[in-house]
């Protein structure tokens, strides 16, 4: 554990030095609250993976979600019948279809105002805790509620006035965290409790980097509004609305999905062609010290190099699917990989973000986009010191 302790400080070290090096404002950082969060990020580790209380926390929310994911199945049996039974399109059915039930859940909660009230309160509590203005603590949680796609809907009526470096900010936080629409679908493939691990500590590691990155004075949270996004609408109509948003997500990613792995597989062929090991293979040797950083041993770091690599250059959910077919891996390194990859810090995800504001703000869109290469950049750090964190207590 203690050596543990000193690797991950070394990593945290190493991560202060790749984010500060972009920040020409290096005098206005909050030393004090980065600590802050560092200590209450360690402690939240520790009670997640290791205490009663953390394990009854995650027995319970496992079972929520599995039993939403029963509910789920009723649905996608009565559509796709015995394909279920016989593992046809096992992975659609079993991990991506849930996620238009899921959908459908967070559009009511959203309808009746519960998810509001959730996140202005969770939001201004993190505010408090972390330094940070309500806007980035507000848009921490609407990302984790409502997703990449329709969380900026929620700032609409104030996109256009939020400075450029807020927006990066924003942009980031969205970059950092899941969408609960998908949790369910990532818990069919990862173990539970590194799954929801992972979604808590992101959020303050998020603040942390952003704190070292872009500090500034609070002073725009006057105007902050969490919109209803479904003003007008009937309850039907609404549950519509979500349903096919839902469907479009696990269509979307589906897509993805063949897409990836189809490139990957070809590259693969020629790269073990051309200079006799594949694509991935390749990735791992580079990817290694990263792998070595975050806390894996050192005889899986090539493996867990390609797999860190795989989701930076096409999506989580191929570099899960990577990662539960290496047989091989010790638990430490399977634990801290999990943590790693539930997030959205991925090349991919730019086109969506940058996208999903552009359709709202054009100009904030387009200095969204221009910040392409340092959003997969400062987003990948976050889900490092995550890693890291949790590698101080992963045995």
């Amino acid at each position: 554990m203690f050596f543990n302790f000193l690797h991950s400080l070394l990593t945290i070290i190493i991560i202060v030095f790749l984010t500060t090096v972009l920040n020409k404002k290096r005098r206005e950082i909050k030393v004090r609250f980065i600590l802050q969060l560092l200590l209450i990020e360690i402690l939240l580790a520790y009670i997640l993976l290791h205490s009663s209380v953390g394990l009854i926390l995650v027995n319970l929310l496992s079972n929520i979600f599995n039993k939403l994911l029963t509910f789920a199945f009723s649905g996608t049996e009565f559509v796709f019948g015995g394909m279920y039974k016989y593992k046809l399109a096992f992975f659609f059915i079993t991990a991506l279809c849930p996620i238009i039930f899921v959908s459908v859940l967070i559009g009511i909660l959203q309808y009746i105002r519960v998810l509001p009230i959730i996140i202005i309160t969770i939001g201004t509590i993190l505010s408090k805790v972390s330094g940070m203005g309500k806007l980035e603590s507000f848009n921490a949680i609407s990302s984790l509620m409502l997703g990449q796609s329709e969380n900026f809907i929620a700032y609409k009526n104030i996109l256009y006035k939020i400075p450029e470096n807020r927006m990066y900010n924003m942009a980031i936080t969205a970059m950092s965290t899941v969408s609960m629409s998908i949790v369910g679908s990532y818990i069919r493939i990862l173990s539970p409790k590194y799954v929801i691990t992972a979604i808590i500590l992101n959020i303050f590691s998020t603040f942390i980097i952003l704190l070292l990155l872009n500090p500034y004075n609070i002073n725009y949270d006057d105007d902050i509004n969490i919109k209803n996004l479904h003003e007008n609408k009937g309850f039907f109509e609404m549950l519509s609305d979500y349903i096919i948003t839902g469907f479009k997500v696990a269509v979307i990613i589906a897509a993805m999905l063949i897409g990836f792995i189809s490139l990957i597989s070809m590259i693969n062929y020629l790269c073990n062609l051309i200079i006799g090991i594949n694509f991935q293979e390749l990735l791992g040797y580079i990817f290694s010290p990263f792998a070595w950083i975050i806390g894996i041993p050192k005889k899986d770091i090539l493996n867990a190099g390609s797999v860190m690599a795989t989701k930076l250059v096409s999506n989580e959910f191929v570099a899960m699917m990577d990662l539960k077919r290496m047989s091989n891996l010790s638990s430490r390194s399977i634990g801290i990989l999990s943590v790693f990859l539930v997030s959205f810090a991925n090349f991919s995800s730019i086109g969506v973000i940058s996208g999903s504001i552009k359709s709202l703000d054009k100009n904030q869109g387009d200095i969204i986009a221009k910040y392409g290469f340092n959003l997969v950049y400062s987003s990948t750090l976050v889900s490092v010191l995550s890693a890291a964190i949790s590698g101080i207590v992963i045995k």
